[in-house]
């Protein structure tokens, strides 16, 4: 279940930095172009899409690398990401991957309460 989470979060981390590249590119392009806004629409919560664009797919990635060592925490960072994700891109064609992905990646890092150390974290 720990190489599944960390799998799951590599992914989720780098679809989301996709997402995020192209968020973050859209925001910079409706605060030059204003046409580009009006054409189209402006993002709401400019600040809130940037911070998620950037450290949702940051958690995704650390997350996922660290639910082999530490399980609990990085399933606590993959389901953080999720969140993030999730509050600033909302749910759908192109989000609903990332998001399913660092879900469940978190829950199978938090579920592997018997991992292949002897040390568990419950």
């Amino acid at each position: 279940m720990r190489n599944a989470a960390l799998t799951l979060g590599i992914i989720a981390g780098v679809f989301g930095m996709f997402i995020g590249f192209f968020s973050w590119g859209y925001i910079e392009v409706t605060e030059r172009y204003n046409e580009v806004g009006e054409l189209f629409s402006y993002v709401e919560n400019e600040q809130l899409v940037k911070a998620a664009g950037l450290l949702s797919p940051l958690l995704a990635i650390a997350g996922g690398a660290m639910s082999r060592a530490r399980a609990l925490w990085g399933g606590v960072l993959l389901i953080l990401s999720a969140i993030g994700m999730y509050a600033a891109f909302g749910f759908g064609v192109f989000t609903m991957f990332p998001i399913s992905f660092a879900a469940l990646g978190g829950i199978l890092a938090i579920a592997a309460g018997k991992p292949d150390e002897p040390k568990s974290h419950f």
